[in-house]
């Protein structure tokens, strides 16, 4: 059976299903929204995405910071002058290469990223807490099978966002 150039293999069904990952991924990003806005009003969702992936890797360069979050470095060295202005990292010259600038989370930083986390966690809990122990089965080999197609691991690792570490 030939398709027209128009209409994706599966049809109706693919639509359907986009339809429903896109209003999934508008849920979850407005509770990381509200998990933020409940923890600090001056950090931005980018920012926080930085913090997350240092609270996963520790010290890290700030060019493989760009990298990891696919921005360019200038970008990235704001983000990092913001949140080091606010408390929560750390930047400090490369001991073995002076031309490079490490970063690391303060403890107030850890602080944040812990409990929004915290917050977000919980949220979702409540709501897939309404869910029949059916949909909940079901909403698991979904995400699972979302997340291999998608090639994000399926199983929790050191970054509870799903951002990678490199």
């Amino acid at each position: 059976m030939a398709h027209d150039d128009e209409s994706p293999p599966g049809g109706e069904d693919l639509d359907a299903v986009v339809t429903a990952v896109l209003a999934g991924s508008r849920l979850l990003v407005a509770l990381t929204a509200r998990s933020l806005a409940a923890a600090e009003d001056k950090i931005t969702l980018p920012q926080f995405r930085m913090l997350v992936v240092l609270a996963g890797r520790g010290r890290t360069k700030l060019v493989t910071m760009a990298d990891l979050l696919d921005v360019n470095s200038s970008t990235a060295m704001r983000m990092a002058d913001r949140l080091a202005g606010a408390g929560l990292v750390v930047r400090e010259v490369n001991p073995s290469n002076r031309r490079e600038s490490l970063m690391r989370l303060t403890g107030e930083g850890r602080r944040v990223v812990d409990e929004v986390m915290t917050r977000r966690r919980n949220e979702i809990g409540e709501i897939v807490a309404r869910m029949s122990t059916a949909q909940r089965h079901a909403l698991v080999s979904a995400m699972n099978a979302f997340n291999e197609a998608g090639g994000e691991p399926t199983t929790a690792g050191p970054h509870p966002l799903g951002w990678p570490d490199g």
